[in-house]
């Protein structure tokens, strides 16, 4: 089973943010906190890739299978080059890095500012913690080659229908998405068959794109061909650390 969480609210000035329209100050000041929010995750992972971003529960602990079959998944992913970049938080994000730490592989975390799951797990080599959780969807999307979603609650279910909507509009393009845990994902497959699909509102391709294994093998194999011949394995030419950007 998984481990409780419970409802708390936010930080204050974030909710108060997200309340409707406040003093002209108010929101200036917090337009500018949300962009130097965008530029410290820009230049903290500007040279961390190539990623692949691993969604998941923060609610499954070590003994759980799903956590080790994360931990499995992380660990394949390091052995295949990429860096494995997950919300930074404890359940299956930190299984995930702790795969791909206990290979010897780059293990990076963007971390959310909540009354619980504060505190980065102990398995990341570097890790940036975001106040808003759109900046720090844009980062978990921005630097990766592909998708890969375990099981999870809202916050799992959000990010994949993000990444799904991205990839339908052509806003990202040829970028894996994979569900790992076919038992837990099918049903939310046959949903968007049986609803979406049937009344026209999506295209069968928009579900056929999403790969549903058990197989941390199967969904790195999936990954690295696609990666390897739309991207090369790569951003395209290294780019150059600045010291006066604080890289």
């Amino acid at each position: 089973m998984a481990s409780t969480w419970p409802s708390l609210p936010g930080a204050p000035e974030v909710v108060r943010f997200l309340e409707g329209p406040q003093p002209r100050g108010f929101e200036l000041i917090r337009a500018g906190r949300i962009f130097f929010e965008f530029i410290r995750g820009f230049r903290a992972l500007h040279f961390v890739g190539p990623c692949v971003t691993v969604f998941g529960s923060a609610r499954f602990r070590d003994g759980h299978p799903y956590y080790g079959l994360a931990r499995e998944l992380g660990a394949a992913l390091a052995a295949a080059g990429f860096t494995v970049l997950t919300g930074g938080g404890p359940g299956l994000m930190e299984a995930a890095n702790r795969g791909a730490r206990q290979v010897g592989g780059r293990s990076i975390g963007c971390n959310i500012e909540l009354p619980v799951e504060q505190r980065p797990n102990p398995y990341l080599d570097r890790w940036i913690t975001f106040h808003h959780f759109f900046v720090r969807k844009v980062m978990l999307v921005k630097y990766s080659y592909a998708f890969v979603a375990l099981p999870g609650g809202y916050g799992t279910l959000d990010e994949i229908f993000e990444t799904a909507t991205l990839i339908q509009t052509g806003k990202i393009r040829d970028f894996p998405l994979v569900l790992m845990g076919t038992s837990f994902w099918r049903p939310l497959l046959e949903l968007l068959r049986k609803g979406p699909e049937r009344e026209g509102t999506i295209e069968a391709a928009d579900v056929d794109r999403i790969l549903i294994t058990d197989s941390p093998l199967d969904a790195v194999t999936a990954i690295r061909d696609i990666a390897m011949k739309r991207f090369s394995l790569t951003y395209g030419p290294r780019a150059r650390r600045r010291w006066y950007l604080a890289e």
